[in-house]
């Protein structure tokens, strides 16, 4: 599993299990990050924090690769 990957469950986890961090993250998803993890996301990367219910799902479609470019897909920031 990547690091990237980590991180985002170990925020899921956080999220599932402290109700003051879920609503810190859906309010201000950066801040968030910062103050739980000490991961001050850069200014030009937008963070949007959704959460799921029984009867809605969320797609998220990345950004398509670009030939010749080395697979940032797993990259978060």
């Amino acid at each position: 599993m990547s690091a990237e990957q980590e991180l985002l469950n170990q925020i899921i986890e956080k999220a599932w299990k402290d109700p003051a961090f879920k609503e810190k993250l859906l309010a201000d998803p950066k801040a968030a990050i910062l103050e739980s993890f000490n991961i001050d996301v850069p200014d030009d990367i937008q963070v949007s924090v959704v959460e799921e219910t029984p009867k809605s799902f969320y797609l998220v479609i990345p950004p398509a690769p670009v030939e010749g470019e080395e697979d940032d897909a797993a990259s978060m920031w």
